[in-house]
């Protein structure tokens, strides 16, 4: 299991509704595997580009800013005109809060 010290999360940017920030904190972890039994079928999904688990994924990302924030709330945040950006901001933020298998934090595009 990697070292706590290993892991660096940061916030990541995204505008949406407002300027926001993404962050996938261990809280966020557990609401998606509260969602999805499992947390793997939550990037599966999210894999796919199904709809769902991207909205679901935002919202997970930026409940650490309000947690009174709903899924459809966030849906209403979200069009096909911003979805490759949305995408890329997910991938970013995930990328810095998994560990790769070797400890050491994830950069996307490796």
């Amino acid at each position: 299991m990697a070292n706590a010290d290993t892991v660096r999360i940061k916030p990541i940017p995204i505008t949406l509704d407002k300027d926001r920030t993404l962050l996938y904190d261990f809280n966020a972890f557990i609401e998606l595997e509260e969602i999805y039994g499992d947390i793997n079928k939550a990037f599966k999904g999210l894999e796919q580009l199904k709809m769902k688990p991207i909205r679901d994924m935002i919202w997970a990302g930026l409940i650490h800013e309000d947690e009174s924030l709903t899924p459809k709330q966030v849906g209403k945040m979200l069009s096909m005109a911003n979805l490759e950006e949305v995408a890329l901001k997910i991938t970013e933020a995930l990328g810095i809060s998994l560990p790769e298998p070797d400890g050491k934090p994830g950069k996307p595009g490796e």
